[in-house]
């Protein structure tokens, strides 16, 4: 069977991070959730450090998924209640901390260069209810920080990075006039707080996991309040995590291009309970389950510092990988992305002009190749989430759902040759010429 050129399960997991998963699932006599560790000693606050470290930012605090630090966030800032002001063309998992936190979510459109936040249209939504701007750097594409921090000072609004997609990403603090000597930083470091994602699919991955920043002394005591109210995740949770890089990497992904066998092992394993969805049913459904709340397991922070210790690797290898594609899709009847040198390409996006992305995956699916990684098709993603419920209106953000019903991502990550990407290459220039 020929081995299958994949966009999701797992796509960051080497060798290192299987052994690492099949050590810490063979010695659950030793899963205190004390951030102490045999392998290493308080895993929990050594990701907390490294990453505050990394940014560089004051305080950091690890929960059990990006979508639980943003939740931890909104309760932790205790300002009333109103409308949090965020892009079009998101995730479900970010809308749904913001309903559950009592807020009103007000969905801006895009720009389509970008696939980031308008900031035309984000001035014209805001309204004497706006309270947040949440504002995601998409694919690793840092956001119009200028335009955003002078609209948030202008109506005294408080801003919030979705980092998930952007961890490595930098902004040029010259634009912002910022007394330093660096020319850029980190985003997540501009504003009053912000989170990321460690999920299976993001820059580094634990399967789950997340993390909450920031420089607010007042708002960091809270959130460090927020976090010890919080329970450990059971350890059948915990183990199901553990599971997903060992499963996908000897009975999904050897399979899956096989007779579409891999993908019903895939949805045989989440049925029995063997592994988790990344985004469980009721959450398309604009609900947010109390008990998807979680501090983050120090099992799992093994794995995110595993990945964490080889994050420029990464970062480098992305950037590798999206210049093969814009030399080698240049002049062809795409939109390509940004070459922004900023930025990190956690996906290559490509907006097709007249093509169906349908068609396109289809035939890349009989050469084996899958490149469906649920961000398309809706303003809202997954696709198959309820958009009226996670209120969202049809034809509110125009360029959004253009976007959305246009857009193939191509993989980067750690685990994509330029062999594969060549292969890629070929099949998208028989549509693109």
């Amino acid at each position: 069977m020929k081995k299958p050129i994949l966009i999701s399960l797992s796509p960051n997991a080497q060798k290192d991070d299987v052994i690492l998963a099949l050590k810490l699932i063979f010695q659950p006599w030793k899963w205190k959730n004390n951030r102490k560790s045999t392998i290493v000693e308080n895993p929990l606050s050594l990701l907390e450090e490294k990453f505050k470290e990394y940014l560089p930012i004051k305080h950091g605090f690890t929960f059990n998924s990006g979508r639980s630090a943003f939740f931890g966030i909104l309760k932790s800032l205790d300002i009333e209640q109103g409308e949090v002001l965020l892009q079009a063309f998101t995730c479900s998992a970010a809308v749904n901390p913001i309903v559950k936190a009592g807020f009103k979510p007000v969905f801006v459109d895009i720009d389509k260069n970008t696939l980031n936040i308008d900031t035309t249209d984000l001035e014209a939504k805001i309204s004497n209810r706006s309270r947040i701007v949440l504002v995601q750097h998409t694919f690793g594409q840092p956001a119009d920080l200028e335009q955003i921090l002078t609209l948030c000072q202008k109506y005294s609004l408080i801003l919030i990075e979705d980092c998930a997609h952007s961890l490595g990403a930098s902004y040029y603090n010259q634009k912002l006039g910022l007394p330093t000597d660096s020319a850029s930083a980190k985003v997540g470091t501009f504003a009053k707080a912000a989170f990321f994602s460690f999920g299976r699919d993001k820059v580094i991955s634990s399967v789950f996991g997340g993390m909450a920043v920031t420089d607010d002394d007042e708002l960091a005591k809270k959130l460090e309040e927020y976090q010890a109210s919080l329970n450990y995740p059971t350890r059948l949770w915990t183990c199901q995590q553990l599971l997903h890089p060992i499963l996908n990497k000897f009975f999904v992904i050897p399979f899956y291009g096989f007779f579409g066998i891999g993908k019903w092992i895939l949805i045989l394993l989440q049925k029995l309970n063997f592994l988790s969805k990344a985004v469980k049913d009721k959450e398309k459904q604009g609900l947010m389950p109390d008990n998807l709340i979680k501090r983050m397991p120090d099992k799992l922070a093994l794995l995110a510092l595993n990945q964490f210790n080889k994050l420029e690797n990464i970062l480098n290898h992305q950037k590798e990988i999206a210049n093969f594609y814009q030399e080698n899709l240049k002049n062809l009847n795409f939109i390509l992305p940004n070459s922004d040198p900023q930025r990190i390409y956690m996906r290559y996006s490509v907006l097709l002009k007249s093509q169906d992305p349908d068609k396109i995956l289809k035939r890349a699916r009989r050469q084996n190749i899958f490149l469906d990684d649920g961000w398309r098709k809706t303003a809202i993603v997954p696709p198959d989430s309820n958009q009226e419920k996670l209120g969202y209106q049809i034809n509110s953000c125009p360029h959004a759902e253009i976007v959305a019903k246009k857009i193939l991502n191509l993989p980067t990550h750690i685990n994509i040759s330029k062999e594969d990407a060549g292969k890629i290459v070929d099949l998208l220039k028989k549509d693109g010429n």
